[in-house]
């Protein structure tokens, strides 16, 4: 009971520190891997540390190859032409 109020305190602390508490893609991360822990066996902390890392990894990783690749172009727009006099009989 101990360790998990530590574990608890150390996190709240450490989500407290301004340069810290990006938590992109932790929070959706910590939820899966804290349910699949806790079904696997009653180890609901391990798996939303563990959820919380890679959901913050992964986040990362799409960030990164999204400024990567190059944004979509839009189709150069249609040009319209003035028909002839000779044309239009």
């Amino acid at each position: 009971m101990k360790l998990k109020l530590a574990v608890c305190a150390a996190a709240t602390c450490l989500a407290l520190v301004p340069g810290l508490s990006n938590a992109k893609g932790c929070l959706k991360g910590a939820a899966v891997g804290g349910i699949g822990g806790h079904v696997a066996g009653h180890h609901g902390l391990i798996g939303a540390a563990a959820g919380c890392a890679v959901g913050h990894h992964m986040a990362n990783k799409k960030d990164k190859a999204a400024k990567t690749t190059p944004a979509t172009q839009a189709p150069p727009a249609p040009t319209t032409t003035t028909q002839s006099t000779a044309d239009k009989r």
